[in-house]
Parts: C-alpha cells; structure tokens; sequence
C-alpha cells in the first residue's frame, strides 16, 4: 500500500512538471502583435471605400471650416464705414468700401446702395436674394458630409456580412468548425464595421459642426441687413 501510494506521488509530481515545462515553452513563444495597420489590410476590399469616403469627408470639412469662418469674421467695422459715408452722402464710396470687402456682408450691402432711391422693399427684397445667395454658397458641399455619415456605417457592415458568409463557405467546404477558423475570420471583418462606424460618426459631428457655423452667419447676416435697412429709413423719419 505505501509502495502505491509513492509511486501515484512520483507520477503526479511529473505530470505537475511537465505542465509547468509546458507552460514555459507556451510563455516563450513570441507573441504576434496586433497592428493597426495590419487590420486595416486585412479588413478587405470594403476598406477602399471606406477609406475614400474618410478622405473626402476630410476634404469638405477642413474646405468648408475655412471657407465659413472666413465668412463669419466681424464685420463690424465695415457696417461703421458705411454708415459713415451714408451719413455723409457719400454714396460711391460706400459702394466702393462693399465691393472692397469680398465678403458675403460687402456683397449684400453693396446690392442694397444699388438700390438706394427705390421703395425699401424693393431694397429688402435684393438684399435678401443675395442673402439666399451667400447661404447657399456657405452650404456648398456640406450635404456630403451628412450622407458620408449615412453610408460609411452601411459599408462597414457589409464587409462584416461579406466576412461572415466566406467564413460559413470555407467551413462547407472544409468541414472544419474550429474556433480558430472561425473567430480568426470573423475579428477580421469586425474592423469593417469598426472602421465604418468610426468614419460615420467622425462625418456626422462635422456635419453638424459646420451647420451651426452657418446658422450662426446667418443670423449675423440678418441682424446687420436689419441694421442696414434702419440706416436708410432714419433721414425719412
């Protein structure tokens, strides 16, 4: 009995040592690192118009930040030199001082002197088209944005569909259900719908970033053609 017993402790304190040989070797092999850019190789042909779409939602932001906060500087000063030379009865060079100024503001007051001497509305109802005008050039391009931010996700999720179906085709044919094969495969194609969620939402924050930069033009657009309007009715109260 006790010859038994040793021999069942020798043979458990070797299997003890080769699980902990084993895990050593386990320990010692390197370990493969994930790298983004690996992925997003791996990721497939959906990456290429996602990557596209990234590139292009990229393109119209920055071109349209600029192009709107250009638009949106004070232009405070330019109301008080016109309203000097208003005042003064110098109206060409009131004229002059709008079309100097290259902006949307300049562009609607200069249409609005073009009109001094006819009835307000008729001087309200050119400042406003131009108005309508300047706002949809500021608008230019930012409807992209928004359906970038509609399909981007859509992409990502056929890759991951696309992925999800070569993974069942391969198991048909090699009759093989292995975890390996099949969350090998499918990690892979999540980064479609990773990617495609990431460009979607980056596109839908500046989409809207860029439509409260034009609401705010435009109410400051507004306020100053009402100020505009209230010079040109002040000798006639």
């Amino acid at each position: 009995m006790t010859l038994l017993f040793i021999q069942a402790t020798d043979t458990a304190h070797k299997l003890i040592d080769t699980a902990k040989h084993a895990g050593q070797q386990l320990a010692a092999l390197p370990q493969e690192d994930l790298r983004f850019g690996d992925l997003l190789i791996k990721g497939g042909w959906v990456m290429i118009p996602i990557g596209i779409l990234a590139v292009l939602g990229l393109v119209i932001f920055f071109e349209r930040y600029f192009t709107i906060r250009k638009a949106s500087t004070n232009e405070s000063n330019l109301m008080m030199q016109v309203r000097s030379s208003i005042v003064s009865g110098n109206l060409e060079s009131a004229i002059a001082i709008c079309r100097n100024s290259n902006t949307p503001l300049g562009r609607m007051l200069q249409k609005g002197l073009l009109r001094i001497g006819r009835p307000i509305k008729d001087i309200e109802g050119a400042i406003e088209n131009v108005g309508k005008l300047e706002v949809s050039k500021l608008e230019k391009n930012i409807g992209i944005l928004g359906i970038v931010a509609g399909i981007a996700p859509m992409f990502g999720f056929l890759g991951t569909i696309a992925g999800v179906i070569k993974i069942f085709y391969d198991i048909s044919k090699t009759d093989n259900i292995s975890m390996g094969v099949i969350s090998g495969g499918l990690y892979v194609k999540m980064v479609t719908s990773a990617a495609g969620l990431f460009v979607g939402i980056v596109a839908y924050v500046c989409y809207h970033i860029l439509n409260m930069m034009v609401d705010k033009v435009i109410l400051r657009l507004e306020t100053d053609a009402i100020e505009f309007i209230d010079l040109l009715e002040e000798p006639s109260k």
